[in-house]
């Protein structure tokens, strides 16, 4: 968990005002869910190995017997910190359905928290932006969130940005073809999920030690070691089809093929997903397509996302189709060029110090009412490495106040390089 100074603090808003500008500008509406859910909400099974680090919120006024007698920590607990938006996102559906239009289309951003140990780019408390659309079954939801994800990253100055995209049900069914039984999915595709990190014989090597349907798991092995499973062709029917085991689910096959014929379409015909059949995402409750988010200027992904029409219906009583996309904002800040701020200018009125403080008060709501953000300092015998720590933080120009001065008007300004 990190302090922010000013500069990188202002730096960080300007990159979320980018974001949240793009994103409801693509019909996207910004709500704001509690910090906390309750324990048993985000232990619910959902939230995949992640539940694991969620930080939990003992009860108020335990007594020692109660903590003495509880089995395991869960029992102690009552509150916990989120470890994603998703999951309040569904509560907070099923808490307002009434209130809310037919096909809800979301914003989120805000921080996260997960008891993990920290690494490049990952930290306990992280900002996530997430955009979900609530209550539309097709496929028109994946080709709004890729479509604005994408214009989202433009828009942040990170061109040549694509999407791998795979389906979990494609996922199960290459899992039935080589031979595992249907009570090992779940594990097996936890396991898969780190192939990026550990290779093809790590996963098999963990495979065997869960004592994993061996039949299958050298299957597994003869899978990943085809030809046409490393070769890449265009986003399309026969990259998909070569991808995986023979006669894949046909019409999941056919709503992956028209997202990628829409999405071309709305980016100008230009090629921005790649099929990937190894792209597992570790959350447990994905029902449909699921997505990645990557730039050649990064070794690791910058968001992901998928449909997960199961789980609103765990807090509702009824089924909600439901997917999204989240941004990895963390990763994704540290490789966005610096964005000016060109809508205000910053000014620094850098005063003697026997200017009355009444006067430098009218000096800067002048400024002020001219649009511009003010700043009173007070001169330092040494200007040169104040002004140049002025320009540090953003102020573009200033101006000296001297016991002369009476008016804005009879301000100097000069830009900060």
């Amino acid at each position: 968990m990190r302090d922010f100074l000013p500069a990188e603090k202002k730096r960080r808003e300007r990159v979320l005002g980018v974001i949240r500008e793009r994103y409801q500008a693509h019909g996207f509406d910004e709500i704001e869910t509690p910090v906390m859910e309750d324990s048993e909400r985000l232990h619910a099974g959902l939230g995949g190995d992640n539940e694991k680090l969620a930080f939990g919120v003992l009860k108020r006024g335990l007594t020692h017997e109660e903590i003495l007698a509880a089995e395991e920590p869960l029992d102690l607990v009552d509150l916990g910190l989120r470890f994603d938006l998703t999951v309040p996102l569904a509560r907070f559906y099923a808490s307002h359905r009434a209130e809310l239009p037919t096909v809800f289309r979301a914003i989120q951003m805000a921080p996260v928290w997960r008891a993990e140990r920290p690494q490049k780019g990952r930290f306990r408390q992280f900002v996530q932006c997430d955009i979900d659309i609530i209550g539309e079954p097709g496929i028109q939801a994946e080709a709004e969130l890729l479509v604005a994800t994408l214009a989202t990253v433009d828009a942040l100055g990170l061109a040549d940005a694509t999407i791998r995209i795979n389906d979990r049900r494609l996922l199960t069914g290459m899992l039935a073809a080589l031979g595992f039984e249907e009570y090992e999915y779940d594990s097996v595709l936890i396991t898969i999920d780190k192939l990026d990190k550990v290779g093809i014989d790590g996963v098999a090597a963990e495979l065997r030690s869960r004592e994993v349907t061996p039949d299958a798991v050298a299957a597994l092995e003869e899978f990943f070691l085809r030809p046409q499973t490393l070769e890449w062709l265009p986003f399309g029917e026969a990259a998909i089809r070569k991808a995986l085991p023979p006669d894949p689910d046909p019409e999941v096959v056919s709503e992956l093929v028209a997202l990628g014929e829409a999405v071309g379409a709305a980016r100008g015909g230009t090629e921005v997903l790649v099929f990937d059949p190894f792209l597992v995402r570790g959350m447990g409750y994905y029902t449909g397509p699921i997505f990645e988010l990557v730039h050649p200027s990064a070794p690791y992904s910058l968001g992901g996302g998928g449909r997960y029409d199961g789980m609103i219906g765990r807090f509702l009583g009824s089924e909600v189709p439901a997917t999204g996309f989240s941004l990895g904002f963390e990763r994704l800040v540290d490789l966005v060029e610096p964005l000016v701020d060109e809508t205000t200018a910053s000014v620094a009125l850098v005063h003697d110090a026997e200017v009355p403080l009444a006067r430098l008060l009218g000096l800067q709501a002048e400024v002020l009412a001219g649009g511009n953000r003010a700043r009173l300092v007070r001169r330092a015998k040494n200007t040169k490495p104040q002004l140049e720590g002025l320009a540090v933080e953003g102020f573009t120009s200033f101006a000296f106040v001297t016991s002369e001065t009476t008016d804005a008007d009879s301000l100097e300004f000069r830009p900060l390089d």
